[in-house]
């Protein structure tokens, strides 16, 4: 909402030193959101006057008319002479009342005037068309003023009000008065604590009942439904120039006085109103819902199917408007209109919002409908709209005026005097509540000695509804500014929970690692498990649709976090990053195979019981956090160091363990077959719940996630560079597996190291020789490390050398060589019976 300033203190006795700016931070204070103070006609500087033309002559020699002007300007341009001045215009004619700018002035965009020779005469200023003066847009011909606007050589920019403080108001549906000229005026008003005159106090004019017949069918949808109507009106004649300057201020295009009429009583007073050629209405008017089937052709030539949640207006002949929104075609006002039919209605503000939205047509009248217009108002703003149709169209007001009143009182709202300041945390004064509440125009009764206010709130504020409410109005008027800065205090003994902890530990730990982190949306499409390379059964196929979809083509909710991050490293690498690695922690959405097919709508006005809580949380999916990674191009960069290394399967499975190792668990390897992996280099990933892991089913074993290369098909499916890798893991289960981190003890003895190597079949992973070491060796071992693989002639063929080295310490006292000894000759015993390994000589 653009509000001029000089409009507004029409209607409030703002003190004479406010500025614009002044004004908006006030209004912000009070929670409007000013986005911007304009400064329209700013830029226009130097002489600029009213001027009479004396003389025309008219130059026939060029292509085009060009008049000769002698025009009076008074002693403005300092010789009290008649200027000359060349101007193509035709729409002025002898005598009339024009704004000059004079040779050394500038109008809006920059534009400077001077003295040129131009068309054989010499041109000493330009009389101006109201475009080229920031009035309106109109280009067919200069501005002629009313007689009485000014004498000749007067100064012209605050006659016609060309510079002008606008501010643009960012209204919240939840403040539709303040789409208003009144609106904002009675917040300026409270906020300055100054007078406030009503725009919308007019008089009736004419008797009630004896206007256009109108039926309601329905109070549902049109509480209160007025017609008022004027005779003879004069289709020719124009707007004032005050008028179309005001409408020009707030946003909106003059057109003709009929029309501009209804919208400059709609930017007064909040009231959206519609005009209709009474000539082209065929029996009475009935307000009803939209039949199946119904169409209607708007005034945008466009010809809309019709809603059963449509409100219409329709007379004998079918559906004449979509109420709230949008004309019909055939009964507009147009340039042989003499009797027109003024309509002023409340709809319901919610047919009125599914209707802009169903046939996307946002207007100024649906803006103000869907946020609530005041129920008491259409009586006073048919009357003021005809009123000025009669005072500058000719127009004789009808005899009586149709109303329709089906709306009912407000109820009271009972809240504690003291609860505005209770929800601030502030010190109010006693009386403060009634006080903001009687200046927003609520009814206050206090009751139990003043400790309880009964509060009616008024037509125009629908928002009002519960005692929130009304402590935000006390809140906002009383000041912001006015509400303690008061740090929480966070309770001894808490702090972040182990989950948070933990997804903290290990987004640190990717980070650490060279990943960088990335959100994705958690909607995909089949084509991505298609691009996965999954199968037709593949439990991830399984999924959750959403009812209403950002997007057609990724309806469902995601069960892997692959698609986001692969979608996200193609759009990387495509702007020239070749070297990438991402992470991502989120949710999938596992669908539970009871769960309902809708989920179940529990009442809003009151808690749900257990019985219903128990329904919505059979229809909630299973919802595990998961982390995924996925790495392309050089892992190890190139440089003055040496060569550098690309991202392999190895880097995928590390960035798993370096998971692991931040949520406090060791993973263990195996190898195996997923999509969307390539088969020989995929690696199942499981935790060792019981510590040990025999190998032999002693020990239970959970699959947390896959590692390694994507699928050569998957790679060709999404665009990604060769040989990307990618993991992910059940961040949940690792969390559920661990029995709780504990601070290492630090030994102050010596460790002990011993190198083994031992030969296994080529088939033997090593992961499960490692396992069994660290089974054999006991708790005097503290690290193991694979350090050199070999293959050759040495072992013999099918099988392979693997060189572990192994550190022993104890905490209480330095081992022996017979305890390091015996705790190896332990370990490659316990290699030797679980993988076959023998001792390489």
């Amino acid at each position: 909402m653009r509000v001029p300033v000089s409009w507004l203190r029409e209607y409030v006795d703002l003190p004479v030193d406010v500025t614009g700016r002044g004004l908006a931070a006030r209004l912000i204070d009070a929670g409007l959101e000013v986005e911007t103070v304009d400064e329209a006609g700013a830029d226009i500087t130097g002489p600029v006057v009213l001027g009479r033309v004396l003389a025309i002559e008219e130059l026939s020699e060029f292509k085009k008319p060009i008049r000769y002007c002698r025009v009076d300007v008074g002693t403005a341009n300092g010789t009290g002479e008649p200027q000359g001045i060349v101007c193509g215009a035709r729409n002025f004619a002898e005598g009339d009342l024009v704004v000059v700018a004079l040779p050394g002035a500038e109008l809006s965009g920059g534009f400077a005037i001077g003295s040129r020779t131009t068309y054989g005469r010499l041109s000493e200023g330009m009389i101006c068309s109201a475009t080229e003066l920031g009035l309106w847009e109109d280009h067919e011909g200069i501005v002629v003023l009313p007689e009485g606007t000014g004498q000749p050589g007067a100064e012209a920019v605050g006659l016609l009000g060309l510079r002008e403080e606008v501010l643009d108001i960012a209204v919240t549906p939840d403040r539709g008065y303040a789409l208003s000229m009144r609106g904002v005026a009675r917040d300026a008003a409270a906020v300055y604590g100054v007078g406030f005159r009503d725009p919308a106090e007019v008089a009736a004019i004419g008797t009630p009942g004896a206007g256009y017949p109108a039926t309601v069918a329905d109070p549902e949808i049109c509480s209160r439904y007025v017609l008022h109507g004027v005779s003879g009106f004069d289709p020719d004649a124009a707007t004032p120039l005050w008028m179309k300057r005001r409408l020009a201020l707030t946003g909106v295009r003059p057109i003709s006085l009929a029309v501009d009429v209804t919208n400059y009583v709609m930017m007064e007073l909040g009231q959206p109103l519609h005009a209709w050629d009474r000539g082209k209405l065929r029996g009475p008017i009935e307000v009803r819902l939209a039949r199946k089937g119904e169409k209607l052709e708007t005034l945008d030539h466009v010809k809309r199917t019709l809603d059963p949640d449509d409100i219409l207006i329709t007379d004998e002949s079918g559906p004449i408007n979509i109420a709230g929104v949008m004309g019909g075609l055939e009964t507009e006002i147009d340039m042989t209109t003499i009797d027109v039919v003024i309509e002023a209605a409340h709809f319901t503000a919610t047919h009125i919002a599914r209707a802009s939205r169903r046939h996307q047509l946002s207007s100024e009248s649906s803006r103000r409908f869907e946020r609530g217009v005041d129920t008491e108002l259409q009586v006073a703003a048919a009357t003021r709209a005809v009123a000025l149709l009669a005072e500058f169209g000719g127009a004789v007001v009808d005899g009586g005026y149709t109303h329709v009143d089906l709306s009912t009182a407000r109820e009271s709202i009972a809240i504690d005097a003291d609860h505005p300041a209770r929800v601030a945390g502030a010190d109010y004064p006693a009386g403060t509540s009634a006080r903001w509440l009687r200046e927003v125009g609520c009814e206050v009764t206090e009751e139990a000695s003043g400790e309880t206010l009964r509060v009616t709130p008024p037509q125009w504020r629908p928002d009002l509804t519960d005692p929130n409410d009304l402590a935000e109005e006390v809140i906002r008027l009383e000041g912001y500014g006015a509400i303690p800065s008061v740090p929480p205090r966070a309770p001894a003994g808490r702090g972040l929970t182990d989950s948070q902890r933990t997804r903290r530990a290990v987004g640190r730990a990717l980070a650490g690692a060279g990943f960088v982190e990335v959100l994705s949306y958690p909607f995909l499409g089949e084509r991505d498990f298609d691009g996965l390379q999954l199968a037709a059964g593949d439990q991830r196929r399984s999924t959750l649709k959403l009812a209403n979809p950002l997007n057609d083509d990724e309806p469902l909710l995601r069960t892997t976090l692959l698609p986001g991050l692969l979608r996200t490293l193609v759009r990387n690498v495509g702007r020239g990053f070749s070297d990438v690695a991402l992470f991502e922690m989120g949710l999938v959405y596992l669908p539970k195979p009871d769960a309902p097919e809708h989920a179940p709508m529990p009442p809003v006005d009151r808690g749900p019981t257990a019985e219903e809580l128990a329904a919505l949380e059979a229809a909630v999916p299973h919802q595990p956090r998961r982390v995924a990674a996925v790495l392309a191009g050089d892992r190890e960069p190139a440089g003055w160091w040496g060569r550098g290394r690309p991202a392999i399967w190895a880097d995928a499975i590390e960035a798993a363990r370096e998971v692991g190792r931040a949520a406090g668990v060791e993973l263990a390897v195996q190898a195996d077959q997923r999509a969307p992996w390539h088969p020989g280099r995929c690696a199942a990933l499981y935790v060792v719940n019981n510590v040990v892991d025999n190998m032999d089913g002693g020990a239970s074993r959970t699959l947390v996630g896959h590692a390694g290369e994507l699928h050569p098909r998957v790679i060709q499916a999404y665009g990604l560079p060769a040989r990307t890798v990618a993991m992910e893991v059940e961040l949940d289960q690792l969390e559920e597996a661990r029995s709780g981190l504990r601070a290492p003890e630090v030994s102050t003895y010596p460790v002990a190291a011993q190198d083994v190597a031992l030969v296994v079949e080529e088939s033997v992973p090593s992961g499960e020789v490692e396992q069994a070491l660290r089974a054999g060796a006991g708790e005097l071992l503290e690290s193991l490390r694979l350090f050199d693989v070999y293959t050759g002639e040495q072992v013999g063929g099918g099988r392979k050398s693997l060189a572990y080295n192994l550190r022993f310490r104890a905490g209480d006292r330095t081992l022996t060589v017979e305890e390091t000894t015996a705790a190896r000759d332990a370990a490659v015993a316990a290699a030797a019976e679980r993988t076959g390994a023998v001792l390489r000589g």
